[in-house]
């Protein structure tokens, strides 16, 4: 059995910079994030934004569905694999957060491909309809398995879902671990719907391939 790399910030910046390097446009919606103070915990990291980016490519994304969109971030990554005239839908409860992210993905040129939906994630999650691609949830961390069952159906075979923090910074393996993060990883693990696979990158970035 291989050892497990320490991801240092320093080591984490080297890896950005020789797979997807930010470019100027994320970098500064980066930075313009950083500068809200603590809210901006709710970033995804650099390399999950690469990750996001490729992944959609990967599997020819067409419609994608985003839930937790704070800044614009990760839907300006997950846009930038779509092609012209796919679709990203953004479920969000914050007007102020997402205008941020409107100013730079007209800035990017991928507004026309993403549709931005305000209210509360769990209603707006029950009224999606049509088939989608991939899925990304960075939202309220109990609501992780009522967004996977609305979701699942909605995705199509060999399609992507992917939920961020489910490793919590380490303590799921804790006694007193976020109690929200371990059931849902249980719930999605034993689920024979999908493939999973939980990567060590962020705050913990679990993969599920729907059969």
């Amino acid at each position: 059995m291989g050892s497990q790399v320490q991801v240092t910030e320093e080591l984490h910046d080297y890896m950005v910079a020789h797979g997807m390097p930010l470019d100027e446009i994320a970098t500064d919606l980066v930075a313009e994030t950083r500068q809200l103070g603590g809210v901006s915990g709710m970033l995804t990291t650099s390399d999950q934004a690469g990750l996001l980016t490729t992944l959609t490519r990967l599997i020819s994304a067409r419609r994608a569905v985003e839930i937790g969109t704070f800044t614009g971030f990760s839907a300006l990554a997950i846009s930038r694999g779509l092609p012209d005239d796919g679709q990203l839908i953004c479920l969000d409860a914050s007007e102020e957060w997402t205008s941020i992210g409107r100013r730079y993905w007209e800035r990017a040129g991928v507004a026309k491909k993403i549709e931005l939906r305000i209210g509360d994630g769990h209603e707006l999650a029950a009224a999606l309809d049509g088939s989608f691609d991939l899925a990304f949830v960075d939202a309220d961390k109990p609501g992780y398995i009522d967004y996977f069952e609305r979701l699942l159906p909605l995705i199509r075979p060999n399609g992507v879902l992917l939920f961020d923090n489910t490793l919590a910074g380490g303590r799921v393996v804790d006694a007193d671990g976020p109690a929200d993060r371990k059931e849902f990883n249980a719930h999605i693990a034993k689920d024979d719907r999908v493939d999973v696979t939980m990567l060590g990158i962020g705050d913990g970035l679990t993969l599920a391939r729907k059969k």
